[in-house]
């Protein structure tokens, strides 16, 4: 009793002030003076939950579950806080260590604020739990009949807070405490993941229903979303460069051996040779011209230019170097050595493949060591062929959608009219590419896809208001968080008996409800959802 009154209640549970007792206090000492449980207490705890609830004990209840939040949303914020900062300080330390004595750029933080992102998720997991168990207990005693005169008077609010989906809609609400964070790419990131895997959930909940089964194929799969997403993807790679992701695009020039040309070695430092900006930049004007012709600077010596107005200067070192057998200009700029398209894009992949394998095998082979250690170690042959074919399908898919998107410029030039959809080709050939997709139908590819699919509709959305297509609202990642958390929630209700039930992310759920607290659970812990049992026994009375 005098555990339950003190204020030690709102940082350690009952497990873990056990546990301290027993680090603290010598055994000897500790079976001495500290009693053991009596038959009374052992009978008294048991009681409250076989007998009728009272107002004392509604009221301690009431003070456990409080106690429970504060603890759990503190160690969140304590938790989030603490990584955050040692990361950062670990990454600056990192930075100075590498850094030449005179370079003077300093380092951008992880994160721009870290106290006001642990206030904010701490917030979160608080609000939340507050919330579903407010709404929780007004629907209960709601539907009681002694308040049904309520149903009379207000009919329409009646209904709402009723509603078997009200608690989980109402609680959901607490996601406004995203707004605590600042303003940053890092908080549209997150509201778009959390979307997305709300989208994912929801999916899962529908997907062995009559109608899905029977309307969709059985090749339909996230990697249609991979395809559009690296259409449009390719088409804001080319115009519009400010709404592309860096990391994204650093891993595509990075694996791009042929069509992006490097500098030779044996080129003298006075010419300038264009960055990949600059040959990205110059496709987007030859799209603008209608995809112009070649004219070779070794066949017209007398000619000072070869290049058209319009088109930057800059890229002349290339093209001045191109085969004279080159027809169209863009071949000129991405394969110049070769005049065949075909054996410059066989010969890109033949030289992509062993690269973005060796990516695929070292990120891959970290995870099976870290994530699947015990059936690595139980049955590492397997093991090792589960990996080799994720890497060979990763691979084979992220090769061929890099190389289709690149060959399709020079693919659409020999099939279509230089004037037929000279900008939305750049879609069109990363869709295309993006097909490739198809090969990766594992788990790491549906991660592809979705990570995929979240970049594409963040450089949709920004180079729609760049364009004027939309005009940005103000807090609306914090709304679209509230949402995808409303649709987790209604999906965590009513979707019990679906796949989307076997998610990891219900148990995300369970802790933003309090049905789980962050720390040491009791030894024994009940399975069954006493809020659920509670909500059921209400609705069988009446």
């Amino acid at each position: 009793m005098a555990v339950e009154n003190s204020p030690i209640r709102y940082v350690l549970n009952e497990r873990e002030l056990q546990l301290l007792r027993r680090i603290i206090k010598p055994s000897s000492t500790q079976s001495s003076h500290a009693p053991a449980p009596t038959n009374n207490d052992h009978n008294n705890s048991s009681s409250s939950t076989t007998t009728t609830s009272s107002p004392f004990e509604t009221q301690n209840a009431r003070e456990h579950h409080n106690a429970a939040t504060v603890r759990s949303a503190s160690r969140v914020f304590l938790l989030t806080y603490g990584s955050l900062k040692s990361i950062d300080l670990l990454l600056a330390r990192l930075a100075n260590a590498r850094k030449s004595p005179t370079a003077t750029r300093s380092r951008q933080p992880l994160v721009a604020s870290p106290g006001r992102m642990a206030l904010s998720l701490s917030s979160l997991l608080f609000l939340h739990s507050t919330l579903y168990r407010i709404l929780h207990t007004l629907r209960l005693r709601l539907l009681h009949e002694k308040v049904r005169a309520i149903q009379d008077r207000y009919p329409r609010i009646y209904a709402v807070l009723t509603s078997k989906l009200a608690p989980a809609i109402g609680a959901s609400l607490s996601g406004l405490a995203l707004g605590i964070c600042p303003a940053d790419q890092l908080r549209i990131t997150v509201a778009i993941y959390i979307a997305s895997r709300s989208l994912e959930i929801g999916y899962k909940s529908i997907s062995q229903t009559t109608w899905v089964k029977e309307n969709l194929p059985s090749w339909f799969g996230s990697w249609l979303v991979f395809a559009v997403a690296q259409g449009q993807l390719l088409h804001a790679f080319v115009f519009d460069r400010e709404c592309f992701p860096d990391s994204y695009g650093a891993f595509i020039i990075g694996n791009t051996p042929e069509y992006i040309q490097r500098r030779p070695e044996n080129l003298s430092a006075r010419v300038r040779w264009p960055h990949w900006n600059d040959i990205v930049d110059a496709l987007a004007q030859m799209a603008t011209l209608k995809w112009p012709q070649f004219t070779s600077p070794i066949l017209h010596p007398d000619k000072y230019t070869t290049l058209p107005a319009s088109i930057s200067p800059v890229i002349s070192p290339i093209t001045a170097r191109a085969h004279p057998a080159i027809q169209n200009l863009s071949c000129s700029l991405l394969h110049p050595s070769d005049p065949s398209c075909f054996l410059a894009y066989l010969r890109h992949n033949l030289l992509s493949f062993p690269r973005i394998a060796r990516f695929y095998t070292i990120y891959y082979g970290v995870f099976a060591v870290l994530l699947r250690f015990r059936s690595l170690k139980a049955a590492p042959i397997a093991a090792l062929n589960r990996l080799v074919e994720s890497v060979l399908r990763s691979s084979i898919a992220t090769t061929g959608a890099i190389g289709a998107s690149w060959g399709s410029i020079c693919l659409f030039q020999a099939i279509l009219p230089r004037a037929f959809l000279p900008k939305f080709r750049f879609f069109l050939g990363g869709l295309m590419g993006g097909m490739f997709q198809l090969v990766d139908q594992t788990a790491s590819g549906h991660a592809t896809d979705m990570y995929a699919a979240r970049a594409s509709v963040d450089s949709l959305w920004k180079v729609g208001v760049k364009r004027r297509w939309w005009k940005g609202i103000r807090g609306g990642d914090v709304w679209l968080f509230v949402a995808a958390l409303a649709l987790v929630n209604v999906v965590f209700d009513v979707g019990q008996n679906t796949d989307a039930a076997k998610d990891r992310a219900m148990t995300l759920i369970r802790v933003l409800r309090g049905q789980v607290e962050l720390g040491l659970q009791k030894e024994k812990v009940q399975t069954s959802d006493a809020t659920s049992t509670d909500d059921l026994k209400k609705e069988k009375v009446q």
